[in-house]
């Protein structure tokens, strides 16, 4: 059964100037005893709640209470854009109800745009240092998919998925720095 696990204080504001509030849900995965979160959005305005893909998976529900608490208003300011992309239906919200939906939504179809977390080129033309910062807030799982989906290494993801997240940080800001070079040589 879905639930929620954290709550976030301050309400998360849409690119129209909607604000939400954002609450990480969590369920069990069918089989495995792997766990799922994804990020609910609440309109403080009266509109329709809205939900993200599955923005994780976790050994268990702990690790994926653990990995809500490291989300930052960026990472949430990029989740409700991407729920906003897919406007998914939802039901009416129910005070007896601990989580709005009973699972994450489906993920994007084949040939969608990029299901990265972020866009590491435009956070390094704001500065190494805030790429940096927003990649060391970001699981593994993220960095390989960010790794992969933005073409910055030739190593395939078994092996990308066995390297350190400190590592991937490296491997990430050192392939978005060599393809810049490569677009504007100075």
């Amino acid at each position: 059964m879905a639930e929620t696990l954290l709550q976030f204080p301050r309400p998360i504001t849409a690119p129209d100037g909607r604000r939400y509030e954002a609450r990480v849900c969590g369920a069990p995965m069918n089989g495995g005893g792997l766990w799922q979160g994804w990020i609910e959005f609440i309109s403080l305005d009266g509109g329709e709640p809205l939900r993200s893909a599955r923005e994780t998976t976790q050994p268990n529900r702990t690790d994926t209470e653990y990995w809500a608490t490291g989300l930052t208003d960026v990472y949430l300011e990029g989740s409700l854009r991407r729920a906003l992309e897919v406007l998914p239906v939802a039901p009416v919200l129910s005070p007896s109800q601990p989580s709005v939906f009973s699972s994450r939504a489906s993920s994007a179809p084949v040939g969608a745009a990029s299901a990265s977390v972020l866009q590491p080129f435009s956070l390094y033309e704001k500065g190494e240092a805030l790429l940096r910062k927003q990649l060391g807030a970001l699981s593994a799982w993220h960095l390989v998919n960010i790794a992969i989906d933005y073409q910055l290494t030739n190593l395939d993801r078994e092996t990308l998925s066995r390297m350190p997240a400190v590592e991937l940080v490296e491997l990430i800001v050192q392939g978005v720095r060599k393809e810049i070079d490569r677009r504007h040589p100075a």
